[in-house]
């Protein structure tokens, strides 16, 4: 058995946290980035991470995951693979080669444009919709727009990260979208 199998068994999210780099004054002064690239780069904890999400939405199933442009991609098309169903990107604006509908938000640092393809999904699909954290909640509600301007009905909202100071998560709760995130880190 492996040193931390106890962690593991005992609390799935402990043992994920434990795995997440936190880099110091990145990308400005101030700012305790979250990084997750440690969770994808062990096979045994990406496993972990990967079957929480997919034990989560197992049943019922969604007709989709929708993955937010960049990491959310990683996480989500994984999970769509697992569950046997679609993945749908959104995409940064210009990344996609098809008929676009486009969504402006505010981030903590400027505001950005992400666009989905018009036929990603069908009205009435249910979608699941992932990203890695959550900070302000700028880049989920306007998936979330994407997707309920086509017609699908987000069921839920997903991260590995909430960064709750920032009011990101209470702001989508708020609104009537459901989270589901595996831990939280205090500060930015």
């Amino acid at each position: 058995m492996h040193s931390d199998d106890t962690a593991l068994m005992a609390q799935p999210a402990a043992y994920i946290r434990a795995h997440i780099r936190t880099v110091p004054d990145w990308p400005e002064p101030g700012v305790m980035f979250r990084d997750i690239t440690p969770l994808l780069s062990d096979p045994r904890v990406f496993r972990v991470l990967i079957d929480q999400f997919v034990h989560r939405y197992f049943s019922p199933r969604p007709d989709a995951i929708a993955g937010l442009d960049a990491r959310g991609f990683i996480i989500g098309s994984v999970l769509a693979y697992e569950l046997g169903i679609g993945f749908v990107p959104i995409r940064k604006k210009g990344k996609l080669p098809f008929t676009t509908v486009e969504e402006r938000y505010e981030l903590e640092y400027g505001s950005a444009t992400v666009e989905i393809h018009t036929d990603a999904v069908k009205p009435g699909d249910r979608v699941v919709l992932i990203d890695d954290l959550i900070a302000t909640g700028g880049t989920m509600m306007a998936g979330r727009r994407l997707l309920e301007r086509l017609g699908a009905q987000v069921v839920e909202g997903a991260s590995i990260v909430d960064l709750p100071e920032l009011g990101g998560s209470q702001r989508l709760r708020d609104s009537g979208l459901a989270l589901f995130t595996l831990v939280s880190f205090d500060g930015h």
